[in-house]
């Protein structure tokens, strides 16, 4: 039996990733390691409700809320890039069953240089599966961070300690 590229291992099918949410505005860059299944489906960067992502950014950014509703997704996407931010992720496919990293099999690196962000001044990953290839963000030139994961997996680190490493690196940066 031949297999087709696009299964592997126990066939479980190759996943692509998501396009990287970036503008011209993008100062800070925040890398996760791959979509969680519920975020592939919805096509949308941490779309799990129990990803901390878009709470811990409102609470950085207490003064203008975060867009709720029915096209809340794009207006999410741009209330974070008129602040700078921009979302991707380091692996570009992978294989993996269900969402968590440890799971990731076969996986391919994004290109985040091939952004070419002009006003680029930070590097932020989202958790140790990311930060395991800050290798290919280093060569950017600019400072790299591994932050606390936003994910509901990662339970080691409460909400108010997660809060405070992303504010600082935000601060830093002048996004906070």
């Amino acid at each position: 039996m031949t297999r087709s590229p696009d299964t592997g291992p126990g066939d479980t099918p190759m996943l692509e990733g998501l396009p990287p949410l970036v503008g011209e505005r993008t100062t800070v860059l925040v890398l996760g390691s791959f979509p969680s299944a519920r975020s592939l489906a919805a096509r949308q960067y941490y779309a799990h409700p129990q990803n901390q992502l878009w709470k811990i950014l409102q609470a950085i950014w207490p003064a203008e809320p975060l867009p709720a509703g029915v096209e809340s997704y794009q207006k999410r996407s741009n209330w974070l890039l008129d602040r700078g931010l921009g979302l991707w992720d380091v692996y570009a496919r992978c294989r993996r069953a269900g969402s968590l990293d440890a799971a990731i099999r076969d996986a391919e690196v994004n290109d985040v240089a091939a952004l070419h962000l002009p006003h680029l001044s930070a590097v932020v990953h989202n958790g140790g599966e990311s930060h395991r290839h800050a290798r290919h963000t280093q060569a950017l030139g600019v400072p790299v961070y591994r932050l606390p994961s936003t994910s509901p997996a990662n339970a080691a680190w409460s909400f108010a300690r997660k809060l405070e490493a992303w504010r600082a690196v935000m601060s830093a940066h002048g996004l906070a």
